[in-house]
């Protein structure tokens, strides 16, 4: 492989350009190789690519959402559920030396 500092900067800019051709080219070759073994393997299954397609996934369950523990008596917009970082204004209650119970919903 050649030297990269001892070539021109229109030199790298040709070199860049082949580069970004050749990896369009190897993607473009790769995903058609994939695309190949997986229409063989489902022939090979007796499938077609119409039920391999057509296969529906089943849903995701869905995390429960967590109910607010604690609302804001300044802002009602601004609540907390209890969990992670308390939120600036819940640190900046409990520095004011008043009762985090005080915010329970």
């Amino acid at each position: 492989m050649n030297n990269l500092s001892k070539l021109s900067l229109r030199d790298l800019r040709t070199l860049e350009t082949q580069v970004q051709e050749a990896l369009k080219t190897r993607h473009f070759l790769a995903i058609s190789k994939a695309r190949e073994q997986i229409l063989h393997i489902a022939q090979s299954a007796g499938l077609s690519v119409e039920d391999i397609l057509n296969t529906k996934v089943p849903n995701r369950v869905k995390a429960a959402s967590v109910a607010v523990k604690y609302r804001n008596p300044e802002n009602s917009t601004e609540a907390w559920t209890g969990r992670g970082r308390q939120p600036l204004w819940v640190r900046a209650w409990l520095e004011a030396g008043k009762s985090l119970n005080a915010l329970t919903v």
